[in-house]
């Protein structure tokens, strides 16, 4: 990230025992922008890395299959994606923040205001043998994101 103009801080943010804590590396464009990170990255002590958040009015693009997945209108990504899945008769599944995704593909989109419009963020999950779901390992601040 630093080769791409990024600074990193990070910092605990969970700890659910001596064994297990949780912490975020926040990474922002430049040292003076401290309103909002473009990218947060999670880990589990012990685990590793277990979700990724890219922000959608400040993060870097994200590209799956063709599809550009960051910074859009959600209406619009969503469409572009049922078509893409239709297309090559994949199965389609709704997140259980009600949002379009694909099974396999570890993955949540969520919305968060752009001034007077809506854009599309990104949250990239890994259970890692320890979450049943993207919602039991990604963290409370994620879902809130906007």
């Amino acid at each position: 990230m630093a080769e791409h103009g990024f600074s990193a801080a990070e910092r605990e943010i969970k700890r659910w025992n001596p064994q297990r804590a949780q912490w975020r590396v926040e990474f922002r464009r430049a040292e003076s922008d401290d309103r909002r990170p473009a990218v947060k990255c999670y880990f589990v002590e012990g685990v590793g890395l277990t979700c990724v958040l890219v922000d959608g009015l400040r993060g870097p693009q994200v590209v799956f299959r063709g599809i550009r997945l960051i910074g859009r209108v959600p209406s619009e990504l969503d469409a572009e994606m049922e078509a893409h899945a239709l297309e090559r008769d994949l199965d389609i599944w709704y997140c259980l923040g009600g949002d379009l995704s694909w099974p396999g593909f570890e993955f949540d989109r969520g919305a968060q205001r752009a001034g007077d419009a809506v854009v599309s963020w990104a949250s990239f999950f890994n259970t890692a043998g320890i979450a049943g779901t993207s919602w039991d390992i990604t963290p409370a601040e994620v879902w809130n994101h906007g």
